[in-house]
């Protein structure tokens, strides 16, 4: 196999193992808020929300320290035991106790931050500047197809039921534990990309640990604390550079609508009893239609980023628009009070839902062009240090969905959208003036390399 080839070879597999983990995380995410509504026990009194702000509030404040690991063990050992703390937490919810909940919600924001981190230094490794924008995107439609498989099997198990029973919730977690451990073990099949100038060694060092073998090596190397510590101050340096700070409320952005497309736009579905008894089953619909979008996405604008011609701001400009039509209709035909409790109420018009999954669909549209764009961009920028600089995006996104899940268990719907279209706005602007900067940059290279 080509060089070429088996770098692609590594995106696919790495797409795959996101995929399956992500179909049980991605699910229980998006499910767990209604589960534990319809769970009674008096050993357990948490909830789903406050649980995900743990969970990205750990997430934000390990991705100082993820560089270091990656650095240490390496990203493949890093995605493998990253993976099993998902699992735990997952297979937690087949029976929960508020200690092991919440527990399990700290362990599982370390693991994010790790495997995140991992991520983006495997993408960059195995792309060039002409193919980092394909593989962005091919990354990204494999792993949105989480989002399809996890709420079509959430769809089928629980259509016409109106309470969730320990028995439902069992059999769905139990399935998705073992998902997400497939995932997990994919890892293990992510070869060493063939070395293409001396200037690569420091770099596939991250992967290998300058290994011979074909597979990357586990244990440490001599000089790995220094290494450790250097990825740690590379990444506090990369956090306050001109261009991260403009990326950075773009960053934000994708954060707080991470959480809302998440969690907080299926609790709201599931709880409009306007729409019968199959609300809570039309959750994994809404998923669904969200995954369609980012898959379609994902294929479109990241797959085909070689024929733009005209850079990533009209995808990014394109995304914002899809965004604000969902956030008007979604404003149109959801209930203020329905990210908090069951209700009965309506908005301004009869709740319709063609119209909600439609905006699940716009949703997950607008949600692909910014990350795939975000990916693409800082890969571009950053290459010479993904790591630290994957770290700090994750940072950025990952405190941003703490806050909105910590604002999520109080404020109406309708203030949620209020700051979704302003941060969204002031980010897309930002990210504009970042993409010339990026794009100058690539044209004074050109010109060097003449």
């Amino acid at each position: 196999m080509s060089p070429e080839g088996k770098k692609l070879l590594n995106i696919i597999i790495l797409g795959f193992g996101f995929m399956f983990m992500f179909t049980a995380f991605q699910t229980c995410g998006n499910i767990e808020q209604t589960v534990l509504e319809n769970f009674h026990s008096a050993e357990f009194n948490g909830t789903g929300y406050t649980s995900l702000a743990i969970i990205y509030s750990v997430f934000s404040a390990s991705n100082l320290i993820a560089p270091s690991v990656v650095a240490v063990i390496g990203p493949q050992l890093s995605m493998f035991f990253s993976g099993l703390l998902y699992s735990g937490y997952i297979a937690m919810f087949i029976y929960p106790y508020t200690w092991t909940f919440y527990t399990a919600s700290v362990l599982v924001g370390i693991g994010a931050a790790v495997l995140w981190t991992a991520q983006g230094n495997v993408l960059a490794i195995n792309s060039s500047d002409s193919t980092i924008g394909r593989n962005s995107g091919i990354f990204w439609a494999l792993l949105q197809f989480s989002l399809f498989f996890g709420n079509l099997y959430v769809y089928c198990a629980w259509h016409g039921h109106v309470h969730i029973t320990d028995k439902d919730r069992q059999t769905v977690f139990i399935s998705l534990t073992v998902i997400s451990l497939v995932g997990c073990f994919l890892f293990f099949l992510i070869r060493k990309p063939d070395a293409e100038s001396a200037s690569s060694e420091a770099t596939e060092a991250l992967l290998q640990g300058e290994s011979d073998s074909d597979s990357v090596v586990s244990s440490p190397q001599p000089g790995l604390c220094s290494q450790a510590l250097d990825a740690f101050i590379k990444a506090c340096k990369l956090f306050v550079t001109k261009e991260m700070l403009l990326l950075s409320i773009c960053i934000a952005y994708t954060g707080l609508e991470l959480t809302f497309y998440s969690g907080v736009y299926g609790t709201c579905i599931g709880a409009m009893t306007q729409f019968g008894q199959d609300a809570k089953s039309l959750i994994g619909i809404s998923g669904i239609c969200i995954g369609v979008g980012e898959i379609l996405g994902g294929g479109v604008f990241g797959m085909l980023n070689k024929c733009n011609r005209f850079g990533r701001n009209p995808v990014v400009l394109f995304g914002l628009v899809i965004h604000f039509v969902a956030f008007y209709l979604i404003f149109l035909n959801i209930a203020s009070d329905a990210p908090k409790q069951e209700t009965d109420a309506r908005a301004f018009m009869q709740p319709n839902l063609g119209v909600a999954l439609l905006c699940s669909f716009l949703l997950g549209l607008g949600d692909s062009c910014f990350n795939t764009q975000l990916l693409s961009i800082i890969g571009f920028m950053f290459k010479d240090d993904s790591a630290p600089a994957f770290a700090v995006f994750k940072f950025i996104q990952s405190i941003m969905a703490a806050v909105a899940f910590s604002y999520s268990n109080f404020l109406l719907l309708h203030w949620q959208l209020l700051i979704l279209v302003l941060v969204g706005f002031l980010g897309t602007m930002t990210f504009f003036v970042a993409e010339w900067a990026a794009e100058s940059r690539r044209r004074e290279s050109d010109y060097d390399s003449i």
